[in-house]
């Protein structure tokens, strides 16, 4: 979708239909929907609220039609809700909700509105053209790559109108950034959609070396092994598909005010492995790679960003699948800093590519270390499908990454992870157990993680419940989410 900022009067749109705004309990609009409401006789005022006694909600949206006017003809009145609540996640709102109500009207390709919130509510106009359009791009989302039929085209087009030349350019830049935000969002749905006949661990690795600005260096299985990578590499022993270790690296061309590695899951397709997991839980395992879609995606925007940082993107890309060269339960690994896991569970692999991966990104010397991963069922049945767990080793990287979330539209919690969480892991043959009880798995996992992870500050991320959905989320979108996306590009661009 085609979103750009125009300085005239939404008075003066040449859009289809122009989208204008109430707080609730306003009986006289003001501003710039006060100026629409006198030019088409108080349409707003007598019909809209008096007559039709628009409640002003959040996000409902009355469209009245105005034949007369020679551009547009219709006008869509959106409500902000309580003045005293709304703020720029209510904005983020209203982009979704006008995508989610226009979608089913005809003849609306082109949308013209205004800076929601940068009026009357004093928000930043550039925060504010960035969440609304945000919101609208994420509500957009639909992947129709194979379906033969084609649908109706919806709205391509929308215009911010704004006369204030301090707002203008403020807005424009606002855009921008939702743009790469959505794109990077979309992107990673989009791989995630993909089927796992096509998505191989040597398509991540063709995807990671595609992208222009980033040094990429993928090791084959013969070198992982010779780098020690054994508990990784024991995790893609039962596919056709060998493993790849990728690598990707932005180094800005000044000195870099800080390192981060960060490291995506990359389980192309999990079927449990010999533990195998049952039809129906099998049959969105193609998301498995979620985390490793976002760290694509991420790698991407940091070309276009150019912060002054240098970031590592890291996937240990494999699949999980049960045949007569697959790892058994049992069997006892040796991770790349030499601790022995015993696999108790060849379903509990997420945990065993990642503990290679976080070794290999500590020998980088990085700052930080953060992993976005669909680790473990424990998290979804402790924080369901809307929030995603978090865990580490430093408060303070902890704190800066919820914060981050919460700023990016995203809900992070932090989990507990105290030793007492790795007693269920004590093994009898090896110095840990990949899994064990099903109480407090999401942080045992994170306590798993935690051996593989010297000195450098450390954040996990387990996205299981919130990476693919059953249901339409809040932007009205079920499938892939795309989930952390957003928190990672925008801790990064809050850092350089």
């Amino acid at each position: 979708m085609k979103i750009t900022i125009e300085n005239k009067s939404i008075l003066d749109s040449t859009a289809d239909l122009i989208a204008v705004n109430l707080f609730e309990g306003v009986k006289k609009p003001s501003g710039a929907t006060g100026a629409v409401d006198k030019a088409f006789h108080n349409v707003i005022s007598n019909f809209v609220i008096k007559q039709e006694k628009f409640s002003a909600k959040l996000g409902e949206i009355m469209v009245v039609t105005v034949p007369e006017n020679k551009t547009f003809k219709r006008i869509a009145v959106i409500g902000l809700g309580s003045r005293e609540k709304f703020g720029y996640d209510e904005v983020r709102t209203l982009g979704i909700k006008l995508y989610q109500k226009l979608k089913v009207l005809k003849n609306v390709k082109k949308i013209g509105t205004i800076l929601h919130g940068a009026g009357i509510a004093g928000l930043d106009p550039e925060k504010c053209a960035q969440m609304f359009s945000e919101g609208l791009l994420s509500a957009s989302y639909e992947y129709n790559k194979y379906k033969t039929k084609e649908k109706e085209p919806k709205f391509s087009e929308l215009v911010f109108c704004e006369t204030d030349e301090k707002h203008f350019k403020a807005a424009k830049k606002g855009i921008k950034t939702a743009q790469i935000l959505a794109e990077a969002q979309n992107s990673a749905r989009d791989l995630i959609n993909e089927p796992a006949m096509f998505v191989t661990p040597q398509k991540v690795a063709e995807l990671a070396k595609s992208i222009k600005g980033i040094e990429t260096k993928v090791y084959s299985k013969a070198q992982a092994k010779k780098m020690g990578m054994n508990a990784f590499l024991a995790v893609g022993e039962g596919s056709v598909h060998p493993p790849e270790f990728i690598h990707m690296r932005y180094t800005p061309k000044g000195k870099p005010k800080r390192k981060i590695a960060f490291i995506g899951k990359g389980i192309t397709f999990d079927s449990g492995g010999l533990d195998i997991k049952p039809a129906a839980s099998m049959l969105t395992m193609k998301d498995d790679m979620s985390g490793a879609a976002s760290i694509l995606s991420l790698m991407k925007a940091v070309v276009e960003l150019q912060p002054n940082l240098e970031i590592h993107g890291i996937i240990a890309a494999c699949e999980n699948m049960p045949s007569g060269s697959s790892y058994k339960p049992g069997d006892i690994l040796t991770a790349k800093n030499g601790k022995t896991i015993e696999v108790d569970n060849t379903d509990a692999e997420g945990r065993i590519t990642l503990a290679d991966a976080l070794c290999y990104a500590e020998e980088q010397k990085v700052d930080e270390i953060i992993d976005l991963a669909t680790l473990t069922g424990a998290c979804v049945v402790a924080l369901g499908t809307f929030v995603s767990g978090v865990m580490g080793n430093n408060q303070e990287l902890i704190d800066r990454i919820i914060e981050t979330a919460y700023q990016s539209g995203e809900k992070f919690w932090q989990l507990p992870m105290f030793e007492e969480y790795g007693k269920v892991l004590e093994s009898d043959v090896a110095d840990m157990k990949n899994t064990g009880s099903r109480f407090g798995g999401a942080s045992s996992a994170g306590v798993f993680l935690n051996n593989f992870v010297k000195e450098t500050p450390w954040c996990h991320i387990d996205i299981a419940g919130t990476a693919y959905l059953d249901k339409a989320g809040a932007d009205g979108v079920k499938g892939p989410t795309g989930v952390g996306i957003k928190t990672l590009i925008n801790y990064v661009r809050g850092l350089k």
